[in-house]
């Protein structure tokens, strides 16, 4: 049993954790990074992760709280309730009926991406993540909007906001849920999505098959997956997900003091402009002097990266990357929504190895990232966006 306190709505709670049985969960791809099998947390490799703008489903990362619900999606359905005029339980064949179909191409990626670099400051508490618990892929399927709009709500009410529940059954004891602003889900602008397709084909099981919600530009624990209730309510969703895991704090907070700052602290939902090298990896030896291509990722919050910068000397001295791949939205209309993220390239003609190679990225708000991990660390090991550092060893 594995038990941590906390306040949630002044009331005591815990993280007690049941046994689940896991034998019905799929087969998952040999190359993905394994870091919890029971419930199953894996990441992608950072050389396959720059191979591919949208990243092939078996090797996208996989995050779960429980075993893997298996659903027919013949008898599948939803319901929509809670603060509405007009509750109503909707099939998969009617969702895919009632509205325009609309695919967009979206990153999600982990709170906890990075964690393993807080984690070597200070012990935190969660999956230890590398730089692969990200992804970018094609999502099929209606706009919530429309969804929703059939529900009567009082688009006046800034309280509102939208909550999902899904089917997954948490060691945490309780079922998988968050909640997002009525604004974010109702904006034309927001492309919240009800997705049951993922790159043209049918969602796997470990992302969310028959039907997740896909919220682009917030982080990936508000895209719930197995979606079984989407409920409007007065205020964020009392969910343990929304209230206690994912809430930044500051470094000097710690489990003795955090009682008191759960209700305090606001949870997380947008994403903050983040870079990544890929290729090399940490400690990978590469002889000196010999040509070489840096590659690695950038993205912020639905906001273009305009430039990605490297550094071959700890971040003394800095070259400006070539951005190879980034969405082309003018080409969409969407008027600058850069919900993918940019892959980079820095091509050298002599490596100094051995040396620390260093990136940083910049968004076109300006927005870019903190240098050191160590001011940003803190106790749920969530949002680490500091400069990426990957040192390489000379043969």
């Amino acid at each position: 049993m594995d038990v941590l306190h906390g306040l949630v709505n002044g009331m005591k709670v815990s993280d007690e954790k049941v046994h689940c049985d896991y034998a019905g969960d799929p087969t998952r791809s040999s190359e993905l990074i394994i870091n919890s099998k029971k419930p199953f947390n894996a990441e992608t490799p950072g050389g396959i992760l720059v191979k591919h703008f949208v990243t092939p489903v078996d090797l996208f990362y996989v995050r779960n709280h429980g075993p893997v619900p298996e659903i027919d999606p013949k008898t599948y359905e939803f319901s929509v309730s809670g603060l509405v005029g007009q509750p109503f339980k909707m099939s998969l064949a009617e969702l895919q009926d009632s509205a325009n179909h609309v695919t967009i191409s979206a990153t999600l990626m982990c709170a906890g991406n990075r964690r393993n670099e807080l984690k070597d400051i200070k012990p935190v508490k969660g999956v230890g993540w590398e730089i692969g618990a990200i992804g970018n892929a094609e999502w099929t399927g209606v706009p919530l909007r429309d969804v929703l709009e059939k529900a009567k709500i009082d688009l006046n009410n800034p309280r509102l906001h939208v909550e999902f529940v899904g089917e997954e059954d948490c060691e945490e004891i309780t079922k998988y849920g968050s909640s997002i602003p009525l604004s974010k889900a109702m904006d034309p602008k927001g492309d919240v999505i009800l997705a049951w397709a993922m790159n043209g084909k049918p969602l796997s099981r470990d992302h969310g098959h028959p039907l997740r919600a896909v919220v682009p530009g917030f982080i990936g624990a508000r895209s719930v997956k197995w979606i079984k209730e989407i409920n409007i309510i007065d205020g964020e969703s009392q969910n343990r997900f929304q209230q206690k895991d994912y809430k930044l704090f500051l470094p000097s907070v710690d489990w003795d003091k955090v009682d008191e700052l759960w209700d305090k602290s606001v949870p997380i939902s947008w994403l903050a402009v983040q870079s990544a090298i890929c290729q090399p990896q940490n400690n990978e030896v590469i002889p000196k002097d010999q040509p070489y291509s840096i590659k690695g990722y950038a993205l912020s919050n639905g906001s273009r990266i305009v430039r990605v910068d490297v550094s071959l000397n700890s971040g003394k001295d800095w070259q400006v990357a070539d951005i190879v791949h980034q969405d082309k939205q003018e080409q969409k209309g969407w008027e600058n929504r850069y919900w993918s993220w940019s892959l980079w390239t820095l091509n050298v003609d002599k490596f100094p190895s051995p040396c620390t190679v260093v990136c940083r990225a910049w968004d076109i708000c300006s927005n870019t990232q903190p240098e050191n991990a160590a001011s940003i660390w803190n106790l749920r090991g969530v949002m680490n966006n500091a400069w990426h550092r990957v040192n390489v060893k000379g043969a």
